[in-house]
């Protein structure tokens, strides 16, 4: 068996990249950038006023000037006026700064009466106050956005602040969502004693869609080799991902390595030394195709599609991997197979000191609602058997 590492390294050497198209920027959100975004200006691009009020010259204020004739009105988006001496212009906030002016007063301060504007007499003013100063943001030509970065709404207002209508970002990888077993029965049908209710594969066409990859379709094939065989050729026709819960332990009805093997996908892997999710597999298909095969127990195919396929899919599309987070764990844990151990847990806040993890103990890797509340999982390394209160570990958060 290879270790948690040596099957995530080999899942990312064999992973395929995703192409690259370029996209309008209001169908980029949730997209990789797969290029470098600059400032196409200054930001702002003048002197942008901050505040409705009257421009006028600091030093004739500094002076002891507080009555100052309305020379004009500039609303933003107006040229620059040039202020008169002496004068003050009505001015609006996100306008430009008129030449001559480097004061602002906000209209709360100011009384108008036929045309001019008297300042109160006890405001204290300071030369250039809400002005917000051109290139004080950034300059023109700054990279904003490297690749390798998922478009945000944010994203969006720097992307368009630099004039670019559509931008370069990888392709949405399309999923096959796949439950196998006879015993599953979705919800809504009728439900005999001895079979139970589907739910790996909603749950994980939930988590893909939250990290970003909604192009999945799902669907449910029973325990005979040869509808397995033609239905998983029509997947891999139809898309670039499958991910199985299911099917490929040592039970007698466990088809699916056989069925991969004659469908010409080339096992990279099978099983990992982890628990839960142990007989996990990972193969290539003939068109490059990913095939993850989860096991079928609920807790193992979460942990196991958050562990492995989440990150392929990332990697697939070339985003940016994240500094991986810790966490120390709240109570004590002891874990005797020398096995890596995901162990879910609840985080737990405190001001000024690390970030705890609350371990939650599943009643067996079938226990998926136990996982209901949980934050994500921390990763237990497989030469210890004792891990104290305290101890710190790698955390991989559900979202």
């Amino acid at each position: 068996m290879l270790t948690t590492a040596e099957a995530r390294d080999a899942i990312l050497a064999a992973m395929p990249a995703c192409d690259i198209e370029s996209v309008a920027v209001e169908r980029a959100t949730g997209r990789v950038l797969h290029q470098s975004v600059k400032a196409e200006r200054d930001q702002p691009p003048f002197d942008r006023v901050m505040m409705d009020g009257i421009a006028i010259s600091y030093g004739e204020f500094d002076s002891g000037n507080r009555r100052f004739p309305i020379q004009a009105m500039q609303a933003a988006g107006d040229p620059a006026l040039t202020l008169a001496s002496g004068k003050a212009i009505d001015i609006m906030t996100g306008a430009s700064l008129p030449d001559g002016a480097d004061c602002i007063v906000p209209v709360e301060h100011i009384n108008v009466t036929d045309g001019v504007a008297e300042i109160e007499a006890d405001y204290a003013a300071e030369q250039r106050q809400f002005i917000h100063a051109r290139g004080s943001d950034h300059t023109k030509d700054t990279e904003l956005l490297t690749p390798g970065t998922r478009v945000s709404p944010m994203n969006i207002a720097v992307i368009t602040s630099c004039g670019l209508s559509d931008i370069d970002v990888s392709k949405k990888p399309t999923i096959r969502v796949i439950s196998t077993g006879n015993e599953l029965v979705a919800a809504g049908e009728a439900i005999e004693a001895h079979q139970i209710r589907m739910s790996n594969g909603p749950a994980m066409i939930a988590m893909l869609q939250q990290h970003g990859f909604d192009d999945c379709e799902h669907d449910h094939l029973v325990d005979d080799p040869t509808l397995l065989k033609q239905r998983i050729a029509e997947h891999l026709d139809a898309a670039d991902t499958l991910v199985l819960s299911g099917g490929v332990s040592m039970g007698k009805a466990d088809y699916l390595p056989e069925v991969f093997d004659e469908l010409g996908v080339d096992v990279v892997f099978h099983k990992i030394s982890q628990r839960p999710g142990r007989p996990m597999w990972f193969g290539i298909g003939p068109r490059k195709q990913a095939v993850f095969a989860l096991p079928g127990n609920p807790v193992s195919t979460l942990v196991c599609c958050r562990q492995y396929v989440i990150p392929a899919l990332n990697a697939a599309t070339g985003l940016r991997e994240q500094a991986p987070e810790f966490a120390s764990l709240a109570q004590d844990v002891t874990f005797k197979p020398k096995l890596t151990y995901f162990l879910p847990v609840k985080l737990i806040s405190s001001v000024g000191g690390p970030l705890r993890a609350m371990p939650v103990h599943t009643n067996t890797s079938g226990d998926f609602t136990a996982l209901s509340g949980t934050d994500g999982y921390v990763e237990l390394e497989c030469d210890q058997t004792d891990f104290p209160s305290g101890t710190p570990a790698r955390l991989h958060r559900w979202t």
